[in-house]
């Protein structure tokens, strides 16, 4: 196993297909900035309801990467 130290980030993504979709959406752009990333953890599943339907959803995510 390697000896790796690890710094951990919270992320919140939000989609109207789903929740893969927003865990998607938020490590897509997350790694714009974000390098090294290894691992997510999910955290918090909520959603937001319209006229009786869900709109959208939000999903919290604990998101590990790899120190330089």
């Amino acid at each position: 196993m390697s000896e790796n130290v690890y710094k951990q980030i919270e992320l919140t993504g939000s989609s109207k297909q789903g929740m893969e979709d927003a865990i998607n959406n938020a490590i897509e752009k997350a790694s714009e900035t974000v390098r090294n990333m290894r691992w997510f953890k999910v955290v918090d599943t909520r959603g937001h309801i319209m006229d009786g339907s869900v709109e959208y959803w939000q999903v919290t995510i604990k998101v590990g990467f790899t120190m330089d």
